[in-house]
């Protein structure tokens, strides 16, 4: 093996490891001790655990995932699974390794949610950044996202979990901490998206006037990108120039007025763009996007 693929080798499995111990931190930290369900296959465990507190919680949760690591084989192949499979294991291994060692004390349900979410999901960011999860629901939400791909990983493990969250309210009958777990899980959520997507900071513009040349111009004048895309009008039929043109955030109020001085009547969309690769954009540009 080369030098180069060594380390990088090596420094993917350094960030699924330090992943995997900020998760196990996250769980014996803020969720077990307060009662609030994590979620996903963790939180089945949790119930399980409840009920045969013999069975280690890590233990159960390698156990859950085995049928769910089966379907993965077959259907996103070996190479993506390994580095899942290393980060599962690893991450049931500390969360048993750390309950023993230490016991944390239970906090104040709201500050729970509030710093489990967050750990959690930076943890769980961190590690789908390395292509890897811990499993359970991160792994489901990677192979539903092949069939709901406008939805992002996080609003996926967060519709999975809030089904758990609800099984684990019937099973302890305690609808209070499980209002508290799905707060915690749209934090994850939040994070995760934060970690994996980059806090969405590009936004994208579709622009219709009659004064699309004169735009067109002004956009440029910005050092930003521009594209034109042929439309119709649905009601008119008429035949129209759209304007398609990605930016920071921090030049949306300067983009507004460029757009309102050319034609105040003209037509804007703008929304966020998730990930944009190419030239212009990507972690060296002059506006950081």
């Amino acid at each position: 093996m080369k030098t180069g693929k060594l380390q990088a080798l090596v420094a993917q499995y350094g960030m699924i490891t330090l992943g995997c111990a900020l998760y196990a931190v996250g769980f014996n930290w803020c969720f077990e001790p307060n009662h609030l369900s994590v979620g996903g296959f963790t939180g089945i465990a949790q119930i399980i655990h409840f009920l045969l507190p013999r069975l280690p919680i890590g233990v159960l949760v390698v156990v859950l995932n085995l049928p769910l690591f089966v379907l993965s084989w077959k259907r996103t192949g070996k190479m993506w699974l390994i580095p899942t499979l290393y980060a599962t294991v690893v991450s049931s291994v500390m969360i048993d390794l750390l309950s023993q060692v230490y016991r944390f004390r239970a906090m104040e349900p709201m500050l729970a949610a509030v710093y489990g979410g967050v750990t959690v999901g930076v943890s769980c960011g961190l590690l789908l950044r390395q292509n890897a999860t811990t499993g359970g629901t991160e792994l489901a939400a990677r192979l539903l996202k092949r069939r709901f791909a406008g939805l992002s990983i996080g609003t996926l493990c967060l519709t999975i979990d809030c089904i758990v969250v609800v099984a684990y309210a019937a099973v302890f009958r305690d609808l209070t901490q499980a209002l508290y777990a799905v707060v915690a899980l749209y934090i994850i959520s939040k994070a995760m998206d934060q970690v994996v997507y980059g806090g969405s900071r590009a936004k994208m513009a579709l622009i219709i006037s009659e004064q699309y040349r004169q735009i067109t111009q002004r956009l440029l004048a910005l050092d930003r990108g521009v594209t034109l895309l042929d439309g119709r009008g649905g009601f008119s039929g008429r035949e129209k120039q759209v304007v398609l043109c990605a930016f920071s955030r921090g030049q949306i109020m300067r983009v507004k007025a460029v757009v309102k001085e050319a034609d105040p009547d003209a037509f804007i969309i703008m929304c966020d763009a998730h990930e944009i690769f190419g030239e212009g954009f990507g972690v060296n540009t002059p506006d950081g996007l």
